[in-house]
Protein backbone atom coordinates (compact mmCIF):
# COMPACT_ATOMS: atom_id res chain seq x y z
CA UNK A 1 0.00 0.00 0.00
CA UNK A 2 1.41 3.36 -1.05
CA UNK A 3 2.32 5.63 1.83
CA UNK A 4 0.21 8.76 2.16
CA UNK A 5 2.11 12.00 1.60
CA UNK A 6 1.94 15.43 3.12
CA UNK A 7 1.87 18.30 0.67
CA UNK A 8 4.68 20.84 0.82
CA UNK A 9 4.49 24.24 -0.85
CA UNK A 10 7.82 26.03 -1.11
CA UNK A 11 7.25 29.66 -2.03
CA UNK A 12 10.15 31.90 -3.00
CA UNK A 13 9.48 35.65 -2.84
CA UNK A 14 11.51 37.78 -5.28
CA UNK A 15 11.47 41.48 -4.49
CA UNK A 16 13.62 44.58 -4.70
CA UNK A 17 12.29 48.12 -4.18
CA UNK A 18 12.45 50.95 -6.72
CA UNK A 19 16.11 51.99 -6.62
CA UNK A 20 16.03 54.68 -9.30
CA UNK A 21 16.55 58.19 -7.99
CA UNK A 22 13.32 60.13 -8.22
CA UNK A 23 15.06 63.26 -9.50
CA UNK A 24 17.76 62.14 -11.95
CA UNK A 25 16.67 58.60 -12.83
CA UNK A 26 19.98 57.04 -11.79
CA UNK A 27 19.97 53.77 -9.88
CA UNK A 28 21.18 54.65 -6.40
CA UNK A 29 21.82 51.05 -5.33
CA UNK A 30 22.85 48.08 -7.55
CA UNK A 31 20.91 45.28 -5.88
CA UNK A 32 18.50 44.54 -8.74
CA UNK A 33 21.15 43.55 -11.25
CA UNK A 34 23.47 41.97 -8.67
CA UNK A 35 20.72 39.70 -7.35
CA UNK A 36 19.76 39.00 -10.95
CA UNK A 37 23.15 37.55 -11.88
CA UNK A 38 23.55 35.74 -8.55
CA UNK A 39 20.18 34.60 -7.25
CA UNK A 40 17.45 34.80 -9.88
CA UNK A 41 19.66 32.86 -12.31
CA UNK A 42 20.62 30.23 -9.73
CA UNK A 43 17.04 29.73 -8.50
CA UNK A 44 15.88 29.11 -12.07
CA UNK A 45 18.78 26.73 -12.71
CA UNK A 46 17.90 24.59 -9.69
CA UNK A 47 14.37 24.14 -10.97
CA UNK A 48 15.57 23.40 -14.49
CA UNK A 49 17.90 20.74 -13.05
CA UNK A 50 15.12 19.16 -10.95
CA UNK A 51 12.17 18.81 -13.28
CA UNK A 52 10.07 16.97 -10.68
CA UNK A 53 10.34 19.78 -8.14
CA UNK A 54 7.32 22.06 -7.80
CA UNK A 55 7.37 25.48 -6.15
CA UNK A 56 5.65 28.85 -6.15
CA UNK A 57 7.71 31.85 -7.25
CA UNK A 58 6.37 35.29 -6.38
CA UNK A 59 7.56 38.38 -8.25
CA UNK A 60 7.01 42.00 -7.30
CA UNK A 61 6.00 43.91 -10.47
CA UNK A 62 8.33 46.78 -9.60
CA UNK A 63 11.19 44.24 -9.73
CA UNK A 64 10.07 42.90 -13.11
CA UNK A 65 10.13 46.43 -14.52
CA UNK A 66 13.62 47.10 -13.20
CA UNK A 67 14.96 43.81 -14.58
CA UNK A 68 13.58 44.74 -17.97
CA UNK A 69 15.03 48.24 -17.71
CA UNK A 70 18.51 47.01 -16.75
CA UNK A 71 18.55 44.51 -19.59
CA UNK A 72 17.52 47.21 -22.07
CA UNK A 73 20.09 49.73 -20.83
CA UNK A 74 23.03 47.33 -20.74
CA UNK A 75 22.17 45.95 -24.18
CA UNK A 76 21.94 49.49 -25.51
CA UNK A 77 25.40 50.28 -24.12
CA UNK A 78 26.81 47.16 -25.78
CA UNK A 79 25.26 48.10 -29.11
CA UNK A 80 25.75 51.86 -29.19
CA UNK A 81 27.63 52.99 -26.08
CA UNK A 82 24.55 54.57 -24.50
CA UNK A 83 24.83 55.77 -20.92
CA UNK A 84 23.72 53.26 -18.27
CA UNK A 85 21.87 54.81 -15.36
CA UNK A 86 23.94 52.93 -12.80
CA UNK A 87 27.18 54.35 -11.45
CA UNK A 88 28.80 51.00 -10.70
CA UNK A 89 28.09 49.59 -14.16
CA UNK A 90 29.46 52.73 -15.80
CA UNK A 91 32.67 52.31 -13.82
CA UNK A 92 32.81 48.63 -14.73
CA UNK A 93 32.30 49.32 -18.43
CA UNK A 94 34.72 52.23 -18.61
CA UNK A 95 31.97 54.68 -19.53
CA UNK A 96 32.99 56.55 -16.37
CA UNK A 97 36.80 56.84 -16.10
CA UNK A 98 38.51 56.00 -12.81
CA UNK A 99 38.90 59.39 -11.14
CA UNK A 100 42.00 60.47 -9.23
CA UNK A 101 39.71 62.12 -6.68
CA UNK A 102 40.16 60.54 -3.24
CA UNK A 103 36.46 60.69 -2.33
CA UNK A 104 35.46 58.97 -5.56
CA UNK A 105 38.08 56.26 -5.12
CA UNK A 106 36.92 55.67 -1.55
CA UNK A 107 33.36 55.24 -2.82
CA UNK A 108 34.56 52.52 -5.21
CA UNK A 109 36.36 50.73 -2.39
CA UNK A 110 33.28 50.94 -0.18
CA UNK A 111 30.99 49.72 -2.96
CA UNK A 112 33.22 46.73 -3.67
CA UNK A 113 33.04 45.63 -0.03
CA UNK A 114 29.26 45.21 -0.12
CA UNK A 115 29.23 41.44 0.01
CA UNK A 116 29.32 38.90 2.84
CA UNK A 117 33.07 38.48 3.24
CA UNK A 118 33.30 34.87 4.51
CA UNK A 119 31.50 33.43 1.48
CA UNK A 120 31.95 36.03 -1.27
CA UNK A 121 35.30 37.74 -0.67
CA UNK A 122 37.47 35.43 1.43
CA UNK A 123 36.75 32.50 -0.94
CA UNK A 124 38.29 34.45 -3.84
CA UNK A 125 41.94 35.07 -2.81
CA UNK A 126 42.78 37.59 -5.58
CA UNK A 127 39.72 39.68 -4.66
CA UNK A 128 40.51 39.47 -0.96
CA UNK A 129 44.11 40.50 -1.66
CA UNK A 130 43.04 43.57 -3.64
CA UNK A 131 40.81 44.78 -0.82
CA UNK A 132 43.46 44.08 1.82
CA UNK A 133 45.98 46.20 -0.12
CA UNK A 134 43.76 49.25 0.42
CA UNK A 135 43.56 48.63 4.20
CA UNK A 136 39.85 49.28 3.60
CA UNK A 137 38.88 48.48 7.20
CA UNK A 138 40.89 51.49 8.32
CA UNK A 139 39.57 53.97 5.75
CA UNK A 140 36.83 55.84 7.58
CA UNK A 141 37.72 59.42 6.63
CA UNK A 142 38.98 61.17 3.51
CA UNK A 143 42.22 61.97 5.31
CA UNK A 144 42.84 58.29 5.96
CA UNK A 145 41.96 57.51 2.34
CA UNK A 146 44.67 59.69 0.78
CA UNK A 147 46.70 56.51 0.29
CA UNK A 148 44.29 55.59 -2.52
CA UNK A 149 45.94 58.19 -4.76
CA UNK A 150 48.94 55.86 -5.04
CA UNK A 151 46.96 53.12 -6.76
CA UNK A 152 46.80 53.18 -10.54
CA UNK A 153 43.61 52.92 -12.59
CA UNK A 154 44.21 49.26 -13.37
CA UNK A 155 43.93 48.43 -9.69
CA UNK A 156 40.37 49.77 -9.57
CA UNK A 157 39.45 48.07 -12.84
CA UNK A 158 40.60 44.72 -11.42
CA UNK A 159 38.73 45.39 -8.18
CA UNK A 160 35.48 46.16 -10.02
CA UNK A 161 35.82 43.04 -12.14
CA UNK A 162 36.43 40.84 -9.12
CA UNK A 163 33.48 42.37 -7.28
CA UNK A 164 31.16 41.36 -10.11
CA UNK A 165 32.71 37.92 -10.32
CA UNK A 166 32.02 37.56 -6.60
CA UNK A 167 28.35 38.31 -7.26
CA UNK A 168 28.17 35.88 -10.17
CA UNK A 169 25.79 32.98 -9.52
CA UNK A 170 27.16 29.48 -9.14
CA UNK A 171 25.18 28.26 -12.15
CA UNK A 172 26.86 30.88 -14.34
CA UNK A 173 30.28 29.98 -12.93
CA UNK A 174 29.66 26.32 -13.77
CA UNK A 175 27.94 26.67 -17.13
CA UNK A 176 29.08 29.90 -18.81
CA UNK A 177 32.51 29.53 -20.41
CA UNK A 178 32.87 33.33 -20.49
CA UNK A 179 32.64 33.51 -16.71
CA UNK A 180 35.11 30.64 -16.41
CA UNK A 181 37.48 32.51 -18.72
CA UNK A 182 37.27 35.67 -16.61
CA UNK A 183 37.91 33.70 -13.43
CA UNK A 184 40.96 32.06 -15.02
CA UNK A 185 42.32 35.46 -16.08
CA UNK A 186 41.87 36.91 -12.61
CA UNK A 187 43.36 33.90 -10.83
CA UNK A 188 46.42 33.88 -13.12
CA UNK A 189 47.40 37.37 -11.89
CA UNK A 190 46.80 38.86 -15.33
CA UNK A 191 45.14 42.27 -15.33
CA UNK A 192 41.68 42.58 -16.85
CA UNK A 193 41.50 44.38 -20.21
CA UNK A 194 38.81 46.54 -21.77
CA UNK A 195 37.75 43.49 -23.79
CA UNK A 196 37.30 41.58 -20.53
CA UNK A 197 35.18 44.40 -19.14
CA UNK A 198 32.96 44.29 -22.20
CA UNK A 199 32.69 40.51 -21.89
CA UNK A 200 31.50 40.95 -18.31
CA UNK A 201 28.77 43.34 -19.46
CA UNK A 202 27.70 40.82 -22.11
CA UNK A 203 27.39 38.11 -19.45
CA UNK A 204 25.35 40.41 -17.22
CA UNK A 205 23.04 41.46 -20.08
CA UNK A 206 22.47 37.87 -21.22
CA UNK A 207 21.78 36.71 -17.66
CA UNK A 208 19.23 39.43 -16.92
CA UNK A 209 17.49 39.02 -20.29
CA UNK A 210 17.10 35.28 -19.64
CA UNK A 211 15.39 35.54 -16.25
CA UNK A 212 11.78 36.28 -17.15
CA UNK A 213 11.70 33.85 -20.13
CA UNK A 214 13.16 31.06 -17.96
CA UNK A 215 10.57 31.45 -15.23
CA UNK A 216 7.81 31.77 -17.80
CA UNK A 217 8.97 28.53 -19.42
CA UNK A 218 8.98 26.76 -16.05
CA UNK A 219 5.42 28.01 -15.47
CA UNK A 220 4.24 26.88 -18.91
CA UNK A 221 5.65 23.41 -18.25
CA UNK A 222 3.52 23.25 -15.08
CA UNK A 223 6.55 23.02 -12.81
CA UNK A 224 6.03 26.30 -10.97
CA UNK A 225 3.16 28.60 -10.11
CA UNK A 226 3.88 32.29 -10.54
CA UNK A 227 2.23 34.82 -8.25
CA UNK A 228 2.69 38.52 -7.58
CA UNK A 229 2.53 41.28 -5.00
CA UNK A 230 0.67 44.55 -5.59
CA UNK A 231 2.62 46.83 -7.93
CA UNK A 232 4.73 49.08 -5.67
CA UNK A 233 4.94 46.62 -2.76
CA UNK A 234 2.75 48.67 -0.35
CA UNK A 235 1.45 47.46 3.01
CA UNK A 236 -2.15 47.11 1.80
CA UNK A 237 -3.89 46.90 5.20
CA UNK A 238 -2.25 50.19 6.25
CA UNK A 239 -3.21 51.90 3.01
CA UNK A 240 -6.80 50.87 3.68
CA UNK A 241 -6.86 51.69 7.40
CA UNK A 242 -4.12 52.82 9.78
CA UNK A 243 -6.22 51.40 12.63
CA UNK A 244 -5.48 47.87 11.42
CA UNK A 245 -2.17 48.20 13.29
CA UNK A 246 -4.08 48.14 16.58
CA UNK A 247 -4.82 44.41 16.31
CA UNK A 248 -1.21 43.62 17.20
CA UNK A 249 0.08 47.03 18.40
CA UNK A 250 -2.74 48.42 20.57
CA UNK A 251 -0.47 50.75 22.54
CA UNK A 252 1.88 52.03 19.82
CA UNK A 253 1.46 55.63 18.63
CA UNK A 254 -0.15 56.20 15.25
CA UNK A 255 0.79 58.75 12.58
CA UNK A 256 -0.62 62.24 13.08
CA UNK A 257 -3.12 61.57 10.30
CA UNK A 258 -6.15 59.42 11.07
CA UNK A 259 -5.96 57.58 7.76
CA UNK A 260 -4.32 57.42 4.39
CA UNK A 261 -6.52 59.44 2.00
CA UNK A 262 -8.54 57.23 -0.36
CA UNK A 263 -6.30 54.34 0.61
CA UNK A 264 -8.69 51.64 -0.55
CA UNK A 265 -8.68 53.07 -4.06
CA UNK A 266 -4.88 53.23 -3.98
CA UNK A 267 -4.71 49.57 -2.95
CA UNK A 268 -6.97 48.72 -5.89
CA UNK A 269 -4.67 50.66 -8.22
CA UNK A 270 -1.62 48.70 -7.02
CA UNK A 271 -3.37 45.39 -7.66
CA UNK A 272 -4.74 46.38 -11.06
CA UNK A 273 -1.49 47.93 -12.30
CA UNK A 274 0.47 45.02 -10.86
CA UNK A 275 -1.69 42.57 -12.81
CA UNK A 276 -1.11 44.55 -15.99
CA UNK A 277 2.67 44.44 -15.52
CA UNK A 278 2.60 40.77 -14.48
CA UNK A 279 0.49 39.72 -17.45
CA UNK A 280 2.71 41.71 -19.79
CA UNK A 281 5.71 39.64 -18.69
CA UNK A 282 4.18 36.20 -18.18
CA UNK A 283 1.08 36.16 -20.40
CA UNK A 284 -1.38 35.24 -17.65
CA UNK A 285 -3.14 36.78 -14.69
CA UNK A 286 -2.03 35.33 -11.34
CA UNK A 287 -4.33 33.08 -9.33
CA UNK A 288 -2.56 34.06 -6.12
CA UNK A 289 -1.33 37.32 -4.64
CA UNK A 290 1.22 37.48 -1.85
CA UNK A 291 0.24 40.78 -0.29
CA UNK A 292 3.47 42.68 0.41
CA UNK A 293 5.21 41.35 3.53
CA UNK A 294 2.36 38.86 4.02
CA UNK A 295 0.41 41.81 5.42
CA UNK A 296 -3.28 40.92 5.61
CA UNK A 297 -6.51 42.14 7.18
CA UNK A 298 -10.18 41.43 6.64
CA UNK A 299 -10.47 44.45 4.35
CA UNK A 300 -7.39 43.39 2.37
CA UNK A 301 -8.80 39.88 1.84
CA UNK A 302 -12.09 41.45 0.77
CA UNK A 303 -10.14 43.35 -1.88
CA UNK A 304 -8.62 40.10 -3.16
CA UNK A 305 -12.12 38.64 -3.39
CA UNK A 306 -13.10 41.63 -5.54
CA UNK A 307 -10.46 40.54 -8.07
CA UNK A 308 -11.35 36.83 -7.71
CA UNK A 309 -7.92 35.95 -6.35
CA UNK A 310 -7.91 32.33 -5.20
CA UNK A 311 -5.23 32.43 -2.51
CA UNK A 312 -2.93 34.56 -0.43
CA UNK A 313 -0.57 33.82 2.47
CA UNK A 314 0.84 35.27 5.66
CA UNK A 315 2.91 34.38 8.70
CA UNK A 316 2.47 32.15 11.70
CA UNK A 317 2.06 35.09 14.07
CA UNK A 318 -1.05 36.26 12.23
CA UNK A 319 -2.36 32.70 12.22
CA UNK A 320 -1.89 32.29 15.96
CA UNK A 321 -3.49 35.62 16.86
CA UNK A 322 -6.45 34.87 14.58
CA UNK A 323 -6.95 31.29 15.79
CA UNK A 324 -6.87 32.34 19.43
CA UNK A 325 -9.33 35.16 18.81
CA UNK A 326 -11.57 32.75 16.88
CA UNK A 327 -11.41 30.20 19.75
CA UNK A 328 -10.29 27.38 17.51
CA UNK A 329 -9.64 24.09 19.27
CA UNK A 330 -6.71 24.58 21.68
CA UNK A 331 -5.17 21.27 20.65
CA UNK A 332 -5.24 22.27 16.98
CA UNK A 333 -3.41 25.49 17.81
CA UNK A 334 -0.88 23.93 20.19
CA UNK A 335 -0.08 21.08 17.78
CA UNK A 336 -0.17 23.43 14.77
CA UNK A 337 -2.67 21.16 13.02
CA UNK A 338 -4.69 24.22 12.00
CA UNK A 339 -1.52 25.84 10.62
CA UNK A 340 -1.39 23.14 7.95
CA UNK A 341 -4.85 23.87 6.56
CA UNK A 342 -5.83 26.78 4.34
CA UNK A 343 -8.32 29.03 6.10
CA UNK A 344 -11.16 31.24 4.89
CA UNK A 345 -12.19 34.26 6.90
CA UNK A 346 -15.91 34.59 7.61
CA UNK A 347 -17.83 34.66 4.30
CA UNK A 348 -14.81 35.58 2.17
CA UNK A 349 -13.69 33.30 -0.66
CA UNK A 350 -9.92 33.82 -0.88
CA UNK A 351 -8.05 30.98 0.83
CA UNK A 352 -5.28 31.99 3.24
CA UNK A 353 -2.19 29.82 3.72
CA UNK A 354 0.13 30.40 6.67
CA UNK A 355 3.86 29.76 6.63
CA UNK A 356 5.53 27.50 9.13
CA UNK A 357 7.89 30.10 10.57
CA UNK A 358 10.22 27.54 12.12
CA UNK A 359 10.80 25.57 8.92
CA UNK A 360 11.04 28.72 6.81
CA UNK A 361 13.63 30.25 9.11
CA UNK A 362 15.70 27.07 9.17
CA UNK A 363 16.34 27.67 5.47
CA UNK A 364 16.60 31.44 5.82
CA UNK A 365 18.98 31.55 8.75
CA UNK A 366 20.17 28.22 10.15
CA UNK A 367 21.09 25.70 7.46
CA UNK A 368 23.81 27.99 6.08
CA UNK A 369 26.18 26.53 8.68
CA UNK A 370 25.21 22.89 8.08
CA UNK A 371 26.45 20.22 5.74
CA UNK A 372 24.00 20.35 2.77
CA UNK A 373 22.88 16.71 3.06
CA UNK A 374 22.48 16.95 6.84
CA UNK A 375 20.38 20.09 6.38
CA UNK A 376 18.18 18.51 3.71
CA UNK A 377 17.71 15.40 5.82
CA UNK A 378 16.84 17.50 8.85
CA UNK A 379 14.24 19.47 6.88
CA UNK A 380 12.70 16.28 5.52
CA UNK A 381 12.72 14.77 9.01
CA UNK A 382 10.70 17.70 10.34
CA UNK A 383 8.18 17.20 7.55
CA UNK A 384 8.00 13.46 8.31
CA UNK A 385 7.27 14.21 11.95
CA UNK A 386 4.48 16.58 10.92
CA UNK A 387 3.06 13.96 8.55
CA UNK A 388 3.18 11.25 11.23
CA UNK A 389 1.43 13.52 13.74
CA UNK A 390 -1.47 14.08 11.35
CA UNK A 391 -2.32 10.41 10.99
CA UNK A 392 -4.60 9.05 8.26
CA UNK A 393 -5.79 12.53 7.25
CA UNK A 394 -2.28 13.65 6.29
CA UNK A 395 -3.26 14.16 2.64
CA UNK A 396 -5.73 16.85 3.70
CA UNK A 397 -2.95 19.06 5.05
CA UNK A 398 -0.28 21.29 3.50
CA UNK A 399 2.91 22.70 4.98
CA UNK A 400 3.71 26.18 3.66
CA UNK A 401 7.35 27.25 3.66
CA UNK A 402 7.64 30.83 2.43
CA UNK A 403 10.74 32.98 2.44
CA UNK A 404 12.84 35.47 0.61
CA UNK A 405 14.27 33.92 -2.55
CA UNK A 406 17.32 36.12 -2.90
CA UNK A 407 18.96 37.36 0.30
CA UNK A 408 19.77 34.20 2.27
CA UNK A 409 22.10 32.56 -0.21
CA UNK A 410 25.12 34.82 0.15
CA UNK A 411 25.49 33.44 3.70
CA UNK A 412 25.74 29.89 2.32
CA UNK A 413 28.83 28.44 0.71
CA UNK A 414 28.69 28.67 -3.11
CA UNK A 415 25.51 30.75 -2.95
CA UNK A 416 23.63 27.83 -1.42
CA UNK A 417 24.05 25.82 -4.61
CA UNK A 418 24.88 22.49 -3.00
CA UNK A 419 22.24 23.00 -0.32
CA UNK A 420 19.39 23.79 -2.72
CA UNK A 421 20.37 21.02 -5.14
CA UNK A 422 20.46 18.54 -2.29
CA UNK A 423 17.24 19.85 -0.80
CA UNK A 424 15.28 19.53 -4.04
CA UNK A 425 16.66 16.04 -4.69
CA UNK A 426 15.84 14.90 -1.15
CA UNK A 427 12.29 16.27 -1.25
CA UNK A 428 11.56 14.76 -4.67
CA UNK A 429 12.71 11.30 -3.55
CA UNK A 430 11.08 11.31 -0.11
CA UNK A 431 8.21 8.79 0.26
CA UNK A 432 6.20 11.01 2.63
CA UNK A 433 6.49 14.38 0.84
CA UNK A 434 4.66 15.71 -2.20
CA UNK A 435 5.86 19.04 -3.56
CA UNK A 436 2.95 21.14 -4.78
CA UNK A 437 1.68 24.69 -5.38
CA UNK A 438 -1.05 26.64 -3.62
CA UNK A 439 -3.36 26.51 -6.62
CA UNK A 440 -2.84 22.77 -7.02
CA UNK A 441 -3.75 22.25 -3.37
CA UNK A 442 -7.04 24.09 -3.83
CA UNK A 443 -7.83 22.59 -7.23
CA UNK A 444 -7.05 19.12 -5.88
CA UNK A 445 -9.82 19.33 -3.32
CA UNK A 446 -8.10 21.14 -0.46
CA UNK A 447 -10.97 22.59 1.58
CA UNK A 448 -10.25 25.72 3.58
CA UNK A 449 -11.31 25.72 7.21
CA UNK A 450 -13.56 28.50 8.52
CA UNK A 451 -11.86 31.31 10.45
CA UNK A 452 -14.39 33.59 12.20
CA UNK A 453 -11.90 36.31 13.19
CA UNK A 454 -8.89 37.48 11.20
CA UNK A 455 -6.38 39.59 13.08
CA UNK A 456 -4.44 42.06 10.94
CA UNK A 457 -0.68 41.62 10.76
CA UNK A 458 2.30 40.62 8.63
CA UNK A 459 4.82 37.79 8.45
CA UNK A 460 7.22 39.86 10.61
CA UNK A 461 6.25 39.37 14.27
CA UNK A 462 2.59 39.03 13.24
CA UNK A 463 2.30 42.84 13.40
CA UNK A 464 3.02 45.95 11.35
CA UNK A 465 5.65 47.23 13.78
CA UNK A 466 8.36 47.14 11.12
CA UNK A 467 6.46 49.79 9.15
CA UNK A 468 4.41 51.88 11.61
CA UNK A 469 4.07 52.78 15.29
CA UNK A 470 7.55 54.25 15.87
CA UNK A 471 8.37 57.99 15.63
CA UNK A 472 10.56 57.85 12.50
CA UNK A 473 8.20 55.48 10.68
CA UNK A 474 5.16 57.59 11.60
CA UNK A 475 6.96 60.71 10.38
CA UNK A 476 7.47 58.95 7.05
CA UNK A 477 3.74 58.25 6.83
CA UNK A 478 2.91 61.86 7.68
CA UNK A 479 5.06 63.06 4.77
CA UNK A 480 3.34 60.58 2.48
CA UNK A 481 -0.13 61.66 3.61
CA UNK A 482 0.72 65.31 2.92
CA UNK A 483 1.96 64.36 -0.54
CA UNK A 484 -1.20 62.33 -1.22
CA UNK A 485 -3.42 65.28 -0.22
CA UNK A 486 -1.51 67.46 -2.66
CA UNK A 487 -1.87 64.78 -5.34
CA UNK A 488 -5.64 64.61 -4.76
CA UNK A 489 -5.96 68.39 -4.98
CA UNK A 490 -4.00 68.65 -8.21
CA UNK A 491 -5.77 65.71 -9.87
CA UNK A 492 -9.15 67.19 -8.93
CA UNK A 493 -8.15 70.53 -10.51
CA UNK A 494 -7.84 68.86 -13.91
CA UNK A 495 -4.73 70.85 -14.80
CA UNK A 496 -2.61 67.81 -15.67
CA UNK A 497 -2.69 66.12 -19.06
CA UNK A 498 -3.46 62.41 -19.20
CA UNK A 499 0.25 61.65 -19.61
CA UNK A 500 1.23 63.91 -16.69
CA UNK A 501 -1.42 62.35 -14.48
CA UNK A 502 -0.20 58.84 -15.32
CA UNK A 503 3.40 59.77 -14.46
CA UNK A 504 2.35 61.34 -11.15
CA UNK A 505 0.18 58.35 -10.27
CA UNK A 506 3.01 55.89 -10.84
CA UNK A 507 5.39 58.10 -8.87
CA UNK A 508 2.92 58.10 -5.98
CA UNK A 509 2.90 54.30 -6.10
CA UNK A 510 6.69 54.24 -5.71
CA UNK A 511 6.39 56.48 -2.64
CA UNK A 512 3.79 54.11 -1.17
CA UNK A 513 6.19 51.15 -1.16
CA UNK A 514 6.84 49.34 2.11
CA UNK A 515 10.64 49.34 1.98
CA UNK A 516 11.12 52.96 2.95
CA UNK A 517 9.33 52.44 6.27
CA UNK A 518 11.20 49.17 6.89
CA UNK A 519 14.46 51.07 7.22
CA UNK A 520 13.29 54.01 9.36
CA UNK A 521 14.17 53.61 13.05
CA UNK A 522 17.25 53.46 15.26
CA UNK A 523 17.78 49.68 15.08
CA UNK A 524 19.07 49.52 11.47
CA UNK A 525 22.61 50.36 10.24
CA UNK A 526 23.07 54.08 9.72
CA UNK A 527 24.50 53.68 6.23
CA UNK A 528 21.50 51.72 4.94
CA UNK A 529 19.06 54.03 6.71
CA UNK A 530 20.72 57.05 5.09
CA UNK A 531 20.44 55.50 1.61
CA UNK A 532 16.77 54.65 1.90
CA UNK A 533 15.82 57.81 3.78
CA UNK A 534 17.35 60.01 1.10
CA UNK A 535 15.87 57.95 -1.74
CA UNK A 536 12.39 58.13 -0.17
CA UNK A 537 12.54 61.90 0.23
CA UNK A 538 13.78 62.35 -3.34
CA UNK A 539 10.89 60.22 -4.62
CA UNK A 540 8.46 62.46 -2.73
CA UNK A 541 10.19 65.52 -4.12
CA UNK A 542 9.81 64.12 -7.64
CA UNK A 543 6.09 63.60 -6.99
CA UNK A 544 5.59 67.25 -6.07
CA UNK A 545 7.49 68.36 -9.17
CA UNK A 546 5.38 66.13 -11.41
CA UNK A 547 2.30 67.70 -9.85
CA UNK A 548 3.64 71.17 -10.62
CA UNK A 549 3.92 71.98 -6.92
CA UNK A 550 6.86 73.26 -4.87
CA UNK A 551 8.31 70.47 -2.71
CA UNK A 552 7.98 71.16 1.04
CA UNK A 553 11.13 72.31 2.83
CA UNK A 554 10.74 69.33 5.15
CA UNK A 555 11.83 67.00 2.36
CA UNK A 556 15.36 68.36 2.68
CA UNK A 557 15.59 67.16 6.30
CA UNK A 558 16.54 63.54 7.07
CA UNK A 559 13.79 61.49 8.68
CA UNK A 560 15.90 58.82 10.32
CA UNK A 561 19.55 58.19 11.15
CA UNK A 562 19.63 54.54 12.25
CA UNK A 563 22.61 53.45 14.26
CA UNK A 564 21.90 49.80 15.00
CA UNK A 565 23.32 46.66 13.46
CA UNK A 566 20.19 44.62 12.77
CA UNK A 567 19.52 43.95 9.11
CA UNK A 568 16.83 41.31 9.43
CA UNK A 569 13.59 41.11 11.31
CA UNK A 570 12.97 37.44 11.79
CA UNK A 571 12.14 36.56 8.21
CA UNK A 572 14.28 38.27 5.67
CA UNK A 573 17.25 40.55 5.17
CA UNK A 574 17.10 43.65 3.00
CA UNK A 575 19.57 44.80 0.36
Amino acid sequence: MEQKKIKLVLCWHMHQPHYRDGLNGEYRLPWVYLHAIKDYTDMAAHLENHASAKVVVNFAPVLLEQLQDYAKQIRSWLQSGSHIQDALLNLLSGETPISSDVATRLEIIQACQKAFAPTMIDTLPPFKKLLSMTRCDELTTLEEATCLTYFNEQFFIDLLMWYHLAWMGESLRQQDIRVQKLLEIGCSAIHFTNEDRRLMLEVIADAIESIIPRYRSLMEKGQIELSMTPYGHPIVPLLIDFNSMKDAQPHDPMPASDCYPEGYERAKWHIEHGMTVFEGHFGIKPKGIWLSEGAISSAAIGLLDHYEIKWTASGEGVWRHSCEASHLDHHDIASKRALYQPLQHASQECAIFFRDDGLSDLIGFQYKDWDPQDAANNFAHHLSNIANSLGDQVEDYVVSVILDGENAWEYYSDNGYDFLSTLYHTLIQHPQIEMSTFSEVLEGGGRPRHLPILKAGSWVYGSFSTWIGEPDKNAGWDLLVDAKLTYDKVIASGKLSAEQEALATEQLAICEGSDWFWWFGDYNPSGSVKDFDQLYRRHLEKLFLLLGEKPPEQLSIPLSYGGGEMENAGTMRRN
